[in-house]
C-alpha cells in the first residue's frame, strides 16, 4: 500500500508540471490575446537556428519531490532513524523534483532572425513547430500583441 501511495505521489506532480507548461509555438494564443488587435510587420528571414527554451521552475516540482522523498525516507528504519531518513529523503526529493520539473517542461525552440521591411533586424524565439519550418529568404509576418511577438508565414 505504501508503495502505491508513493508511486501516485510521484507520478501525479510530474503530470501536473507537464500540463502547466505553456505552449510557446507561433500559432498558440493565450485567452488574453484572443480578440485583441495585433501589430503586423512583414519581413524576410535572414537566419534560423535551433535553441533550447528552459523549463518552468515553480514550486510544484520541489514540493512534490519533498513529499515523495519524505514518504519514501520515512519507510526506512524505525524511531529516530526513520525521522532522519524522512528529512534526508525530503531534501533529496525536493532537489530531484525541481530538476524533474525543469526537464519535463523544457522545449526545443527556434530563433528566427528577420529583416523587417522598415530595415530593422530583430530576432524572435518561439517553440519549434515541425509543421511550420522557416528558411532563409522566407517572407514572414511578425505579429505583436500585448508586448509578445511571434513569427508566422
Amino acid at each position: 500500500m505504501k508503495k502505491v501511495l508513493a508511486l501516485v505521489c510521484l507520478v501525479s506532480p510530474l503530470l501536473m508540471a507537464g500540463g502547466c507548461a505553456s505552449n510557446l509555438q507561433g500559432d498558440t494564443y493565450s485567452r488574453e490575446q484572443a480578440r485583441t488587435p495585433q501589430t503586423v510587420r512583414m519581413g524576410t528571414v535572414e537566419s534560423v537556428r535551433y535553441v533550447q527554451i528552459e523549463g518552468t521552475k515553480s514550486v510544484v516540482g520541489p514540493a512534490a519531490g519533498t513529499v515523495v522523498g519524505g514518504i519514501a525516507g520515512s519507510s526506512i528504519g524505525g524511531g529516530r532513524g526513520s525521522m532522519i531518513t524522512s528529512v534526508v529523503g525530503a531534501v533529496a526529493g525536493g532537489l530531484a523534483g525541481a530538476a524533474a520539473e525543469e526537464g519535463i517542461t523544457r522545449r526545443q525552440g527556434i530563433e528566427v532572425t528577420v529583416r523587417e521591411d522598415d530595415g530593422s533586424v530583430r530576432s524572435y524565439v518561439q517553440a519549434h513547430d515541425p509543421d511550420l519550418p522557416f528558411a532563409e529568404g522566407d517572407r514572414v509576418r511578425v505579429l505583436t500583441v500585448n508586448g509578445e511577438s511571434r513569427v508566422t508565414k
